[in-house]
């Protein structure tokens, strides 16, 4: 638990679509040393050694890096997992380093993933198979995720969660862009309509892209900012300025409504029972 009782979540698909970005700069075109200092990774590390890194993506909370002979390092940080980087000299490994990579001008340090290792070209396919629709990225087909949802009677907030139909959406985004749509959380999916879903897609994808961008969260619209509203900027280890989110109990940026909180599929979601009836 983080001090307040708030509880460490996921990265988002802006963060991991940064990451793959950072990397691709930072390695790619180059043979990488791969190592192991705390084991865990040793075997994963060796078969990737002295390989060329050909490319890195992001699908959802997943990060990719392509090797030459098909090889692809797979990582999903999880609820603990961080990256650290540096250039030379090499420092001593620090903690519990899952894996290192060395390139021509830079290290890359891993820690604490739920995920690091490497897939063959099937397994690759089947991760990708069993992901939605990821918003950052243009071969998305928001229909499929659509289809989805219109077949469900679950809230649309826990089916925005479920990486199976939209990747890369967190609690953040999810929480944020119903009630920019001024939807309900609890809304089922069989009330999102085709148009209803292409408005929301479409303020997801662009909210994502600006994470990206601008490397934190930002919702809210230009008349609500601090600057606008002439109020503090909000204080939050995320960063960002957001309608709802961790804003339990402070008044709506639009009506004044105090923003109420509940659990849903055992995650916290924000609304204001007023702009989101």
């Amino acid at each position: 638990m983080l001090p307040g009782g708030y509880l460490w979540r996921v990265p988002e698909g802006h963060t991991i679509h940064r990451l793959a970005t950072r990397h691709r700069e930072l390695f790619a075109g180059h043979p990488v040393r791969l190592a192991s200092p705390q084991g865990r990774f040793a075997s994963g590390a060796a078969l990737l050694d002295g390989r060329v890194l050909r490319d890195t993506e992001a699908y959802g909370k997943h990060l990719l890096h392509h090797y030459e002979g098909d090889r692809t390092l797979h990582v999903h940080l999880g609820l603990y997992g961080k990256f650290t980087e540096g250039e030379p000299p090499l420092p001593e490994p620090v903690g519990q380093v899952r894996m290192r990579m060395i390139g021509p001008a830079h290290w890359l340090d891993l820690r604490g993933p739920t995920a690091c290792e490497v897939l063959e070209p099937p397994a690759v396919e089947a991760l990708r198979a069993r992901l939605g629709a990821d918003p950052l990225r243009d071969d998305a087909d928001p229909a499929r995720s659509h289809t989805r949802i219109r077949s469900s009677t679950k809230p649309l907030f826990a089916l925005l969660l479920d990486q199976s139909i939209v990747a890369g959406c967190g609690l953040i985004y999810a929480n944020e862009v119903l009630f920019r749509a001024g939807l309900s959380p609890l809304t089922p999916g069989t009330a999102i309509d085709r148009e209803g879903w292409t408005a929301l897609w479409d303020d997801l994808r662009a909210l994502m892209k600006e994470g990206v961008a601008r490397g934190r969260i930002d919702t809210v619209h230009t008349q609500h900012t601090p600057e606008a509203m002439r109020r503090a900027p909000r204080v939050d280890r995320h960063g960002g300025e957001v309608y709802v989110y961790r804003r339990f109990g402070q008044p709506c940026l639009v009506c004044g409504t105090d923003v109420a909180r509940g659990p849903l599929a055992g995650r916290n979601l924000y609304w204001c029972p007023v702009c989101q009836k």
